[in-house]
Order: structure tokens, then sequence, then C-alpha cells
């Protein structure tokens, strides 16, 4: 069932020129996904699905006769964006492809979507996309193609085998949903309540992609330490325990894991960062604020205080481990002490990344009614200002990284004839001439300059892909 919304009813974007519904099977596609890392996996998830059914992707500037949005709730503008992105979809000649909206937008908006505009087939929810093979042929037939049903896990039973992956790294959901219910957040009412994949399921996946040639895995969740599950002996586990699993995977050189929440950290995932060789030293723990008053009123349950704390133990673990968080800035009743408090932060920890906005309210949430909502002048302000922070303290971090010897990951061709482009063990791009090197090699590099987004290496060692 969808999640709705109360908000003013919106303009029709189809006003000028009736659409009419698709009527032929598709044979080619594209999938264009908005947002978090999931939504990237999901988005591969769903091209693979599409694949098993004999549909291609679209080669490159050609139209395809499907279009799936695969979309984000989180932020206003990005779901402005969809229907921006509908829009453009209408061909010169007034055709279009058959046009799926899935996602958090799709599972928020259900059949608003279709009131809103008749350019699009099929809405489809995180949860249920797994039926969309079904949803294309209702559409083709000229049927109501809707599903937004949150079945609890069924969806990766219903998807086909991990294919040979076109990239050495790779996303692996293994935690859905969130029970946290943060003021400001619509995540439990998209994606449902916090869920864990069982061990084998994520084990055996695990396999396919390095058997495919994936040598870095990204495990994902909502609130990816919230994992729990049973391992092969019936042994309950956390996180660190399936860390520690796949640390034993021969072909797997690299792990990583986000999104966490300081609630759900156990002392066995901060040990891992110190003896698991293969996990790689960075955390991306969001905080939002630094100022108790507001984690308060955003249902956080951490404190500043807390946080720190918390962020102590993990360098005591691992003292070169790469810190990134979220934060949002104007959220409602936040005074110029509250905002100094986060700034404050920020500079206590020294962030190597992290990720900031300005207080977007979502409808349906309890901070979209909240007294002393913060005027957009202010919030332009004080966003300008943190991210002056942040910026200089990413340009300090990657600096620091100069003259270290150490591994990266070649995932990509530069920009540059000859070039390549690699990841740091701390998430860093970086650019090296290795002439001998092709994209999954793990070379061995020294890094010689920094930029605020991008490291520059000098080839010292090769060690051969497996």
């Amino acid at each position: 069932m969808a999640i709705r919304f109360l908000r003013p009813p919106l303009p029709c974007i189809d006003d000028v020129m009736n659409h009419p519904k698709k009527t032929t099977t598709p044979r080619t596609f594209h999938v264009k996904s908005f947002g978090c890392q999931m939504n990237v996996y999901d988005g591969e998830r769903m091209a693979e699905m599409l694949g098993a059914q004999g549909m291609v992707p679209a080669e490159e500037g050609v139209d395809a006769d499907m279009v799936v949005l695969n979309t984000c709730h989180i932020r206003e503008k990005a779901v402005d964006k969809v229907y921006s992105d509908i829009g453009r979809l209408r061909r010169d000649d007034g055709s279009r492809p058959m046009i799926a909206v899935a996602g958090c937008v799709a599972q928020a908006e259900g059949g608003e979507i279709t009131r809103r505009t008749n350019m699009v087939d099929i809405v489809v929810g995180p949860q249920a996309y797994h039926r969309l093979p079904d949803l294309i042929d209702k559409a083709a037939r000229g049927e109501e193609a809707l599903d937004t049903d949150m079945p609890v896990l069924s969806k990766f039973g219903a998807l086909p085998d991990r294919p040979k992956q076109p990239r050495p790294t790779a996303f692996l959901t293994v935690q859905e949903g969130c029970d946290k219910f943060c003021t400001y957040c619509v995540v439990p009412y998209t994606r449902g309540a916090e869920i864990s994949r069982p061990w084998a399921a994520i084990i055996d996946e695990a396999k396919a992609l390095i058997d495919g040639g994936v040598r870095e895995i990204s495990l994902l969740g909502q609130n990816v330490n919230a994992w729990r599950g049973e391992d092969a002996t019936g042994k309950q586990q956390g996180l660190a325990g399936l860390i520690r699993a796949l640390d034993k995977m021969e072909g797997l050189e690299r792990i990583r894991y986000t999104t966490s929440h300081p609630n759900d950290m156990e002392d066995d995932l901060i040990t891992a960062h110190g003896d698991v060789e293969k996990l790689m030293p960075y955390l991306h723990l969001p905080v939002q604020s630094g100022s108790d008053p507001i984690l308060k009123a955003m249902n956080r349950s951490h404190s500043r205080d807390s946080y720190l704390r918390l962020l102590d133990r993990f360098r005591a673990a691992r003292p070169d481990i790469a810190l990134s968080g979220d934060f949002i800035v104007g959220f409602p009743g936040e005074t110029d002490a509250d905002f100094q408090d986060t700034m404050s932060l920020i500079r206590d920890v020294g962030y190597a990344y992290a990720f900031s906005f300005k207080y977007s309210p979502r409808p349906g949430t309890p901070a979209a009614d909240m007294a002393h909502q913060i005027t957009p002048e202010v919030m332009s302000a004080r966003l300008q200002e943190l991210q002056t922070q942040i910026l200089a303290d990413q340009l300090a971090f990657n600096q620091a990284t100069v003259g270290k010897r150490t591994h990266i990951l070649i995932e990509k061709p530069g920009r540059k004839p000859g070039q390549l482009v690699g990841k740091s063990p701390w998430l860093q791009s970086v650019h090296v001439y290795a002439e001998n090197a092709a994209i999954g090699d793990l070379i061995e590099v020294d890094i010689v300059s920094a930029g605020p987004n991008s490291l520059a290496g000098e080839i010292t060692a090769r060690k051969e892909a497996a």
C-alpha cells in the first residue's frame, strides 16, 4: 500500500497534449537511478532482471523502448526532478517510451503519479520491483500497472542470479528499512520497517559477485549495522560477523559498508576495523547536528558527546580511519547557537568527507509541521559556511596522504590518454599513469599530490588481479 502524504493538489503536466498509453512490449530499456547507493543497487538489479527477460540496454544516444526512473523521496527538489524528467521523455514526434516510476517516490505517491501525468505506465515501489516483468505485461495490454506492496524480503528471492559485473566494485544490499523515525525522514514510510536479509542469501550473492569479477563489495542498508542473522551453524551474528565471513572469501580484496546509525554500533564492529585487513579504513556515520536540543527534536538517539566518544573508539581501533558524516542545516527551531554547535563539532572531528543539505520539509513527517521554520536565506547562509569548513577539512585530509604509499583499486579510465583512476583505502579517487595496469587491478602507488576532490599517484609495484 502506498503511503499517503497530505499536500495541496499538484498541477497536471499533461494539460497541453494527451499521451496515449504504450501498447507494445518493449525490447530495449534504460534505468536511471536517483539518490542513495541503495537506489543504485536496486537500479542494477532491475536492469539485470529486465535482461533476464530478454530485453537489452539501449545503446548510448539511442531512444529506449522503456525508461525506468528509479526515484528518491528524501529531498523535495529530487521529487520535482522526477516529474521534469518524465516530461522530457516526450519525443519531437509526440511519441514516448513506456515509462515506469520506481523507488521511493513511487511508494510515497502511488496512484497520484498517474493522476498528475498520463505519461507514466507503471508505478512500482522499492519492495515490489521484482514484479516489474508482470507490470510491463499489464501496461502493454493497457491495464493498470501499480504495485506498492511491501512484502518482506520476497523480492530478493525472485531476482535473477548476479551476472558478470562490468566493474570491479559492487553494492550488495544486506538490510532495508528503518525503525528510527527521525522527525524529518520519510524512509520508514517508503522503505518500511528494518529487515535483514538471510545470511545464506548474502553469502551466495557475494560469491556470485566475486565469481563475476568483483574485487570490492560495499554492504548496503538504511541502517546497515542493524543487520542481524544466523550463520550456517545457527549462531546469531551481527554485521561484524558477516564482514569476517566475507574476509575469508578468495578473490575479494576489499570490504566497505554504509550507511551506519550511531544507535546500532556494536563493539565487535569497531574491533573489526582494527583486525580485518580487507575492511577499508572508512566510516560513514551521520550525525545531522552538533546541537543536543536539535538532535532531540530530530528524534536522533545519540547526543553530541556520545557521537564524539564513538568516533574516538573507532580512531583507537584504526588510527588512520577516514570519517564521513551527514548534516542538515536549518532544521525547525535551529538557533545561531545550535548551528555554531554543529560547526564546532565539524572542526573537532575533521571529516574527510561529508554530505550537507538544507532542511527540506517532507509531507507527512512530524518536522514539516513544527513551529519556527527557518527562512531559506538563513539556511543558505548556514549551508555555505558549513560547506566551506567541510571543503577545507577534506582538502587537509587529502593533503595529509601525500607521501604515503598505498594500494588503489583501478576502476575506470581517466580523462587523459593512458590515465587510470582508482580508489584509495580511504575512498579517495587517485589518478595514475600505469602502462601495464588494467581495470580491476590492485596496484601500489605513492601519493604525490592532492586536491580537494582527488589525488595523483605514481606507480611503485603491481599486484596482479586474481
